[in-house]
């Protein structure tokens, strides 16, 4: 659907908020009802369904009745959505041409209102050219319920915090701007994409340019995953910039090794071919770069030290997980006491002692233990001998007569609490006979059986 902004400037606040109305309404629903929207909206005298005609009319809503008579936001009403909050925000004034189409975005130049040009990038998942989105992409997660618009705003998100850190780490990417459901805002990059570029005054400089690049990122913990010839751009200066990001995942992806190879085999593959670079006459040198080389030529995933930096934990990048996680924490850990534990084990008395200390602990558990499986006199006697010893013979005679003298109460107790429980069930009873279930006496005819009757006779006695 083509992005026609001259009507944005037509519309006004009360089609804004039933277009807001119908986008909180599908958060429950694919297709919102008309009752709900009218709802959502509170807009005097019914004025609800002429602005939902209005919005038809631009295609800015659908309108299905085949179940029940609702509507749901079109691609064109969520980017006027986008764009009239970033206009409010004053992030830009004017939208301009359209400079990009992919299979699953539109990017368009846009203009503050100091006349800097500046890059919009518009997600379109569902598009019939890609559709496999559930099995390339990670964005629903345990999710299962789903619909394109949440999934492009899902992948929106997930590119700018992607640009966002590699900006920081001193990658050559965009500045990202702003973001807001599905648009994302970012500087324009002066230059052209490799794809279009037909010669390079030095191609073996820019080929080490970018495969520097594929082990930086990998040393940082993501892989691109999409690395070739579209989503890399170059200017006149040769200096090359990378786009496109939603799809990046962590070196600790089951697939990430072949991820990797393939980002590196797209590169060799465009150079070879456009630029006839021969690289199987000549090694690779890896010392420009950082990394290790395979068969003498490409570099190695598993040679890599992944240790630059941890962006993908800092991200939740698909393939980081919690167990990861709990690793990671774990040698940090380890690490931090390292210094620790090697000053005890230079030192053989503190070990010592640490061992006799453990070993006085476990004393003291098996003691606990027989006391409470023994009975009164056992843990009387074992009292008397941890804390004197037990070599006095009176001490030993006094705590046998005190055990003694413990027992008789013990049974003494137990028979003022056996009386009181017979007085305490008689008070309950109040003198009278005691009553058996209603079911043991009677039959299901309701007369009374031999059963009952001898029951009965046993009671009065």
């Amino acid at each position: 659907m083509k992005l026609n902004v001259d009507v944005l400037r037509y519309l006004s606040k009360e089609d804004f908020r039933v277009l807001t109305a119908v986008e909180m309404g599908m958060r429950n629903h694919e297709i919102v009802p008309s009752e709900l929207v009218d709802r959502i909206a509170s807009l005097k005298h019914g004025g609800t369904y002429k602005v939902l005609k209005n919005l038809l009319k631009h295609k800015l809503v659908h309108h299905d009745s085949s179940k029940y008579d609702g509507f749901r936001l079109t691609y064109l009403g969520y980017d006027f959505l986008a764009i009239k909050t970033m206009v409010n925000r004053g992030v830009f004034a004017s939208v301009g041409r359209q400079i990009g189409v992919g299979k699953e975005s539109d990017i368009f130049e846009v203009a503050t209102e100091d006349g800097t040009i500046l890059a919009m990038k518009l997600h379109r998942l569902g598009r019939v050219s890609f559709r496999a989105v559930k099995s390339k992409r990670d964005y629903l997660r345990h999710r299962r319920s789903y619909n394109w618009l949440y999934l492009s705003r899902l992948a929106a998100l997930k590119e700018f915090a992607f640009m966002k850190a590699l900006e920081e780490h001193g990658f050559p990417v965009p500045n990202a701007i702003d973001c807001n459901r599905h648009c994302v805002i970012m500087s324009l990059i002066q230059g052209y994409p490799l794809v279009q570029v037909k010669e390079l005054q030095n191609p073996e400089a820019v080929f080490d340019r970018i495969i520097g690049l594929v082990i930086r990122l990998a040393e940082h913990g993501l892989i691109h995953c999409d690395f070739n010839e579209f989503n890399i751009m170059i200017d006149d200066d040769e200096k090359v910039t990378m786009i496109d990001f939603p799809q990046m995942v962590s070196v600790s992806h089951r697939n990430a090794q072949m991820y990797f190879d393939r980002d590196v085999e797209c590169i060799f593959k465009f150079f070879g071919k456009r630029f006839n670079l021969s690289f199987e006459e000549e090694a690779y040198n890896s010392d420009s770069v950082g990394g290790d080389v395979e068969d003498g030529s490409r570099p190695s995933f598993l040679s890599i030290n992944k240790s630059a930096g941890f962006l993908d934990r800092e991200l939740a990048a698909s393939g980081f997980t919690t167990k990861d996680q709990a690793d990671m924490d774990k040698f940090i850990e380890e690490d931090s006491a390292g210094v620790a534990v090697s000053d005890d084990e230079e030192d053989p008395s503190n070990s010592d002692e640490a061992i006799v200390r453990g070993t006085d602990a476990l004393h003291l558990v098996e003691q606990t233990e027989q006391v409470q499986e023994g009975d009164g006199q056992d843990e009387v006697n074992n009292r008397e001998s941890t804390e004197g010893g037990g070599s006095n013979e009176v001490e030993a005679q006094d705590g046998s007569d005190e055990s003694e003298a413990l027992d008789r109460n013990d049974d003494e107790l137990v028979k003022r609490l056996n009386k009181q429980r017979r007085r305490a069930v008689s008070a309950a009873r109040g003198g009278q006979k005691a009553f058996s279930s209603r079911n043991s006496y009677k039959d299901k005819g309701g007369r009374s059986s031999h059963n009952s009757k001898i029951q009965k006779q046993m009671c009065n006695w």
